[in-house]
């Protein structure tokens, strides 16, 4: 029950305000090998897609589609297509979003440090678009201990287990 007021505290909190800086993440200035301006990221993105990759917003937890999904595959990057995540490092973590302990490969995400809302947390981006995906966390399963919490607009599910495909 703890674990639920937590997070709908920091839900509302994300959904009322943003104080990061979006200038470092998506957009015509960024230093990623995809940059587009804001404009053409609405062209090609939902709104809710939008919202979450380039406004940094968030979904309601347990409401994304790949929450409890747990087909074999990989997770891309909705915005670009990069491989973010593998099945095989999924798991059940009860925290309302989809959960890996660790990612595809090592160049597939940064982590930027974010201390907005009076928390200090590690933001996790895709490393070729600069997309938000969600935050990293150290309560995770071994091997690592990490609990990458991503949400699931941000990405998306190909059944094609091969990692050497990146096409979105």
């Amino acid at each position: 029950m703890k674990l639920f007021v937590f997070l709908s505290i920091i839900i509302l909190a994300s959904l009322s305000c943003n104080t990061q800086d979006n200038s470092k993440s998506m957009g015509a200035t960024s230093k990623y090998e995809i940059s587009k301006s804001k404009e053409e990221w609405k062209k090609i993105l939902t709104a809710e897609e939008y919202k979450v990759l380039i406004e940094k917003g968030t979904e309601y937890p347990g409401t994304g589609e790949y929450n409890l999904f747990f087909e074999n595959g990989v997770y891309k990057c909705r915005a670009c297509g990069n491989i973010l995540f593998s099945s095989n490092t999924k798991f059940k973590s009860s925290c309302g979003w989809p959960s890996f302990y660790d990612v595809a490969k090592t160049d597939a995400v940064r982590e930027i440090p974010d201390s907005s809302f009076g928390m200090i947390r590690t933001e996790v981006v895709c490393a070729k678009c600069g997309g938000h995906l969600g935050h990293i966390f150290d309560d995770g399963p071994k091997p690592t201990g990490l609990r990458y919490c991503i949400n699931s607009i941000s990405i998306k599910f190909d059944n094609n287990d091969s990692l050497k495909t990146e096409n979105k």
